[in-house]
């Protein structure tokens, strides 16, 4: 029973420093922020609803002099070291475009890029944005690019693709084989910094932080060059579910281990408490 008494006094105690002091320590070093905003309440939503056809026109005339669409058979006009070389940054392809980005997000994007990706403290007049501002066209002709974009697509991307194609523009996963589409040297010029490989991402930050980071990287690292990326929540979470896929793909084995690692423990702790109790029975 004494022992029993001496147990509850340290854990008593324990809890007590724990409650004081974690919280504290928590709030210093990982401050609170606003979870992901799959709305994008800043943007300013659409009100109108487009039209397939005219959208067509409109991105065979404004879009694909640098984008390519790998589902209709349209590629890149340019190399990935070309287009790296002339806009700092190489194009995504639109294939999937109209599905795994939000549509009011899109839309704005087109309006003023700049705004949308949050990157007003890297671009401006003295270094403009590599995608220009389609802000002359008008509200029904945007709806329409969108509605076009969102109508193109017929197979529902993979993890992996929604990856390749909102991420791997900046980003390697070297353990999956993948290498970054902009060559690291264009990239440090255009945006400041090399974007790091991904490969273990998942390890270090856990999804809950890439979560809200990848809606939204300017709530977590101050003046960071990522841009806001538009996906929606859906997409997102393909791209950090293929992020575990490949650097992580040991976590369900590694929980169940964990989980009968703590049942044995409890089974141990029982046995030897038993064994005690009969030992000390026999000593009195």
């Amino acid at each position: 029973m004494r022992e029993f008494k001496i147990l509850a006094i340290v854990l008593f105690f324990t809890a007590v420093t724990y409650w004081g002091v974690e919280p504290y320590a928590h709030s210093q070093m990982h401050p609170h922020v606003a979870p992901a905003d799959f709305g994008f309440k800043d943007i300013e939503p659409l009100h109108v609803n487009g039209n397939v056809e005219s959208g067509k026109a409109l991105v065979e005339a404004n879009c694909i002099a640098c984008h390519s669409i790998k589902s209709l058979g349209l590629e890149a006009p340019m190399s990935f070291e070309a287009a790296a070389s002339a806009y700092g940054v190489v194009p995504p392809d639109l294939s999937h475009a109209g599905v795994i980005y939000d549509k009011n997000y899109l839309a704005g994007f087109l309006k003023d890029p700049v705004s949308a990706t949050k990157l007003s403290h890297k671009f401006g007049d003295t270094k403009p944005y590599a995608m220009p501002s389609f802000n002359y066209l008008s509200e029904q002709e945007i709806a329409d690019i969108v509605a076009y974009l969102g109508n193109i697509v017929s197979t529902k991307a993979s993890n992996k693709m929604v990856f390749e194609e909102a991420c791997g523009r900046c980003h390697s996963m070297k353990y999956d084989g993948f290498k970054a589409q902009t060559p690291a040297s264009s990239l440090k010029s255009y945006l400041g910094a090399e974007a790091p490989d991904v490969s273990m991402m998942i390890r270090s930050k856990k999804a809950e932080y890439l979560s809200t980071f990848i809606n939204e990287p300017l709530k977590m690292v101050e003046g960071i060059a990522m841009p806001r990326v538009g996906l929606t929540e859906a997409s997102q979470e393909q791209v950090v579910a293929y992020m575990e896929s490949v650097g992580d793909r040991k976590k369900a084995e590694r929980e169940s281990l964990g989980l009968k690692l703590i049942g044995f423990m409890a089974i141990f702790t029982l046995i030897a408490y038993l064994w005690k109790v009969q030992i000390w029975k026999e000593v009195e």
